[in-house]
């Protein structure tokens, strides 16, 4: 990444930790990328400096309430800019458009944008009407997967403007083994059964309530001392998410008949007690529902998973399809087809992918990929003045 004169870049975004989610990894290794081969000022929300990369330049603006942090981090973000002069301007979601092209054209900076799903897809007028118009004005879109892209070329974003990077995970030098007794022993009375996998927010986009009532009580019918976990919890400062509560879920799967066949950990933000929680299942599951105006932009908890050598049966809804490899990394199903689902996880029991080809699967996700992929754009976009 040697470059004549460092790249400057300027990074807005409200989703670092200590808020938790793929959005905040996302924009902190996006942080730890660039600042190895450019100059990196950040500015975030207050809190992000004590979980930052080591020697971060960040400038915290106020999180709640959101009207506060719009307000205060463009003032913040104008001032950055007028002192920091930087090459590029890059706003970490869609929300940040309108400060992001603003703070770019006071100082003559490219304005680039990394969007997810839903920053194209929410259906509220005012973001419609005055965010979704300074998307059109960037310099650069970076999407997060395919179908970001084509809901944003369908918003009449020239696709010239825009370069696909896949959001990356923290792959293993090696394969990890899988150690299912690393769960047990951490959680008491799950058998020794086959072990699912669920993490992410509980929101109603994940579709865990429908799993557990549609699809669970298939699989224990095949597979009677399956157990699934669920790593995660409510979404409390996540934008436009509807939530599906620990509470609604387990009513969902006692009502099914299965209740005793799941766990809830929680939100784990320990990464090593993640790894141990990943190396002990067998196999991920990803009941992404298809939701209008609430897409799911990517997965990257589907490459998290495949890092450790695990699959995953996901629905094929999406930015879904450019996480998971079908046959390679895992299985995908037709949305809104349970009894498919079921007979997809049950044979990948019965007849396990080979964890290691799992594991190659990962390894063009390393964010060391996605770092080399984002920078050499920028880089591209302000030599050229254009992608």
């Amino acid at each position: 990444m040697d470059n004549a004169r460092k790249l400057r870049v300027q990074l807005i975004t409200r989703n670092l930790p200590p808020l938790v989610g793929g959005m905040e990894q996302l924009n902190w290794h996006l942080v730890d990328q660039l600042r190895a081969a450019a100059d990196v000022v950040v500015v975030g929300p207050e809190g992000a400096s004590a979980f930052a990369p080591p020697a971060t330049d960040i400038r915290e603006v106020p999180l709640r309430p959101l009207w506060r942090f719009l307000l205060v981090a463009t003032r913040c973000a104008v001032a950055v800019a007028r002192q920091f002069r930087p090459d590029v301007v890059f706003g970490g979601s869609g929300l940040m458009a309108p400060m992001t092209w603003v703070s770019a054209r006071l100082v003559g900076a490219k304005a680039a944008i990394y969007l997810h799903g839903l920053d194209i897809a929410v259906n509220h007028p005012l973001y419609r009407w005055f965010w979704l118009p300074f998307l059109h004005r960037m310099d650069l879109v970076f999407a997060n997967s395919s179908a970001t892209q084509a809901m944003a070329v369908a918003q009449g974003i020239p696709a010239a403007r825009i370069a696909i990077v896949h959001p990356g995970v923290a792959v293993p030098g090696a394969l990890p083994g899988h150690s299912p007794k690393r769960v047990a022993d951490a959680f008491s009375g799950l058998g020794d059964g086959k072990v699912l996998l669920s993490v992410g927010r509980l929101s109603s986009r994940k579709g865990l309530c429908e799993f557990v009532s549609e699809v669970l009580p298939l699989i224990v019918r095949r597979c009677p001392d399956v157990m699934l976990l669920i790593a995660g919890d409510v979404p409390k400062d996540a934008l436009h998410a509807k939530a599906q509560t620990p509470e609604m879920i387990r009513d969902a799967a006692r009502r099914a008949g299965v209740g005793d066949h799941l766990r809830f950990l929680g939100v784990i933000v320990d990464r090593e007690h993640l790894a141990d929680i990943y190396r002990g299942s067998d196999l991920h599951v990803f009941p992404v529902r298809t939701i209008p105006g609430d897409p799911e932009g990517f997965g990257m908890v589907a490459i998290e998973a495949a890092a450790f050598g695990v699959p995953t049966v996901a629905y094929a809804t999406g930015g879904v399809v450019d996480a998971v490899a079908d046959g390679v990394s895992g299985r995908l199903v037709a949305p809104g087809q349970p009894q498919a689902f079921a007979d997809a996880v049950v044979a990948l029991l019965e007849r396990p992918l080979p964890r290691e080809q799992v594991w190659r699967h990962a390894q063009a996700y390393d964010w060391s990929q996605f770092g080399r992929k984002i920078f050499g754009t920028l880089c591209n976009l302000t030599s050229t003045g254009s992608t």
